[in-house]
This record gives structure tokens, sequence and C-alpha cells, in this order.
């Protein structure tokens, strides 16, 4: 079993920063996949940004904004130029198969 528990998130003015953490903590020995997913009110959940077995990948309204990095068992998503619609609960996620974990979520605000 995983564990994972985020941090970060808040409220932002449009156009600042803000940055998630999420450490895991349990049976990390084979987790492949780490990542961060976001749910918008009434909007079904949408991959942020994730790294895969060493590999990144974005969102494209992601990319050149958000910067994922993983060290070990803990993942940081740093968000720049953040807007509006990037108001959202945000969920960090793990898979090690053929298991899949998820964090309990945060809220992330951005005003305009």
């Amino acid at each position: 079993q995983v564990q994972l528990v985020e941090s970060g998130g808040g409220l932002a003015q449009a156009g600042g920063s803000l940055r998630l953490s999420c450490a895991a903590s349990g049976s990390i020995f084979n987790l492949n996949h780490m990542g961060w997913y976001r749910q918008a009110p009434g909007k079904q959940r949408e991959l942020v940004a994730s790294i895969t077995t060493g590999i990144t990948n974005y969102a494209d309204s992601m990319k050149g904004r958000f910067t994922i990095s993983r060290d070990n068992a803990k993942i940081d998503l740093q968000m720049n130029s953040l807007k509006p619609e990037d108001t959202a609960v945000y969920y960090c996620n793990a898979r090690g198969w053929p298991k899949e974990f998820w964090g309990q979520g945060t809220q992330v605000t951005v005003s305009s």
C-alpha cells in the first residue's frame, strides 16, 4: 500500500506562482509513474503533468508554465503564470503495476 500526502496549494493571483508537493510512503519501490491531475467543478479529472520512468509529460495548456520534478518518493509541481482557469482541486497520483494510488487533493484557487 502507498500513502500520498500533498502539501502546498492555496490562493494566488493571476500571473502568480504556487508550488505543490507530494510525498509517497509505504511500498514505494516499484512506483514507475507519479504525477498530478486536477479536477475543476463540473469537469472531468485531467492530467496536469507526470513523470513515468524518468520521462516527463505535460498537458498542452501547462507546457511552459508548469514544471514537474521527482526526487525518489517525492514529486513537486512548480506552477508559474497562473490563470483563473487553473482553479481546481489538484490530486497526486502514483502507479506501480497493478495498483494505482491517489492523494486526498489540494485546492488551488487563482483570482483574476
